[in-house]
C-alpha cells in the first residue's frame, strides 16, 4: 500500500532523516512520538503538502514523491479539524464531492451512508461552532472518508478530548479500519497506540528508531527511550559477566550494582528490563540466600492508577508498584530506608 524509502526533509533547523517504513493494505499503523519529533511533518510529506529533499514515496507500487496533492488519493484529517465555519455540517462533508462535480444523487447517497456510520445525522444542519470537539472530529473524518481515500492520515485525532470521548472515537476508528480502510495515525499517547495499532513506528528527533507490533515494540524495546515511552521504567544498560559456571549470569548495571539473571545470550552488551510489579519491597531484609536484594532509600511515593509507584534509590533508581493496602500495612514513607528484592527469572535481558 504505502512505502516510504529513505525520506529526508529539512524545515529550518529540524530534519527528518532517512525515514523508511511500510503500511500494508487494511493495516492500522501508528507513528508514536513526542511533540516535536517530526510526526506531523511526515504526514504532511506523505499527503503532498511538503516536498522531501530526498527519498521516495510509493502508493500501491506507484511512485508519488512528486505527484500533486489532488492526485494522491490520500485523506488527511488535521488536529484542528479545519472545518469551514460558514458551511453547515452537511455542506462541509459534501464539499469535496461538490467541487468534483459529482452528481447530486451520488452525493446524497454517500452523505446518508457516512452520516449514519459516523452517528452525525442529528446535526447535519448545524454549523461547526455549535459542535463539541468530538462531534467536530466525526465531521472532519466524514468529510475525508467521503472521497474513499486509499489511506487515511490522522494527525493526533484524540489529543483534545476527554476520556469518554476518546473511548467512543477509538471504537469508531477501529470499526472504520475493520471495514478495510488503511490508516496511518500519529500520536504521542502510548495507550492510544496499544489499543488501535497493528503496527507501531516509534519516531524520535526525526528518525524512526523501532517498528513492529505493539507487543514486539514494548516487550523488546531497542533502547531506553522506547522503553520509557511504553511505561517501562526499570530498563538499564547492562554488561554480562560471561564464562562463569553458575546457573545464573551476572549483569552489571554499573560498577557497584550487579544482578543475577537467567539468560543464554553470549553477547556482553545489552539492556535488562525488570517489571515494577515483580519487585518486592520491605522494611527489613529478606532471608539469606535471596538473590537480587538491595538496600536503598525511598525517594518518592507517587499515586498511580492501581495503587502507588515508589521510587527507591539504591545507587540507581528502581521503580516499584504496590497496592494501596500495602502502603498502609508497611507504612512506607519518603526518605525511609527499605529493602527491595526480585527473582532472576523476572529479569529480561535484551541484547543490543
Amino acid at each position: 500500500m504505502l512505502s516510504v524509502h529513505n525520506l529526508t526533509l529539512n524545515i529550518g533547523t529540524f530534519q527528518l532523516k532517512d525515514i523508511s517504513f511500510q503500511v500494508s493494505k487494511g493495516e492500522y499503523f501508528i507513528l508514536l512520538g513526542e511533540s516535536g519529533s517530526g510526526k506531523s511533518l511526515l504526514l504532511e510529506s506523505i499527503a503532498g503538502l511538503t516536498k522531501p529533499e530526498s527519498g521516495q514515496l510509493f502508493m500501491n507500487q506507484n511512485e508519488i514523491t512528486h505527484t500533486q496533492i489532488q492526485k494522491r488519493n490520500v485523506g488527511l484529517v488535521f488536529q484542528d479539524h479545519a472545518l469551514f465555519p460558514h458551511l453547515t455540517v452537511e455542506e462541509n462533508i459534501t464539499y469535496p464531492l461538490r467541487i468534483k462535480k459529482i452528481s447530486f444523487s451520488k452525493i446524497k447517497e454517500s452523505l446518508a451512508e457516512l452520516a449514519t456510520e459516523m452517528n452525525i445525522v442529528p446535526f447535519l444542519k448545524r454549523y461547526p461552532e455549535t459542535l463539541s470537539g468530538g462531534e467536530k472530529q466525526r465531521v472532519a473524518l466524514a468529510r475525508t472518508l467521503i472521497l474513499k481515500p486509499d489511506i487515511l492520515l490522522l494527525d493526533e485525532p484524540l489529543s483534545s478530548m476527554d476520556v469518554s470521548l476518546k473511548a467512543d472515537l477509538r471504537s469508531m476508528l477501529r470499526r472504520i479500519n475493520q471495514k478495510g480502510q488503511t490508516i496511518l495515525h500519529v500520536t504521542h499517547d502510548y495507550e492510544e497506540a496499544i489499543s488501535l495499532a497493528h503496527q507501531i513506528g516509534v519516531i524520535h528527533n526525526g528518525q524512526i528508531i523501532q517498528t513492529g507490533t505493539p507487543h514486539e515494540v514494548f516487550t523488546h524495546p531497542k533502547n531506553q527511550f522506547v522503553a520509557h515511552f511504553g511505561g517501562i521504567k526499570n530498563f538499564y544498560p547492562a554488561t554480562l559477566e560471561l564464562g562463569t559456571d553458575h546457573e545464573t549470569t551476572k549483569a552489571h548495571l554499573n560498577e557497584h550494582i550487579g544482578i543475577d539473571i537467567f539468560t543464554k545470550h553470549k553477547t556482553t552488551k545489552g539492556f535488562v528490563l525488570i517489571g515494577q510489579k515483580n519487585i518486592l519491597l520491605s522494611r527489613t531484609p529478606q532471608p539469606n540466600g535471596v538473590m537480587n536484594q538491595f538496600h536503598g532509600t525511598i525517594k518518592e511515593i507517587v499515586p498511580a492508577s492501581m495503587g502507588y509507584e515508589i521510587v527507591v534509590d539504591c545507587g540507581i533508581l528502581f521503580y516499584v508498584s504496590i497496592s494501596s493496602d500495602s502502603i498502609t500495612t508497611f507504612d512506607f514513607k519518603e526518605k525511609q530506608e527499605v529493602w527491595l528484592a526480585f527473582n532472576p527469572s523476572s529479569v529480561r535481558f535484551i541484547p543490543g
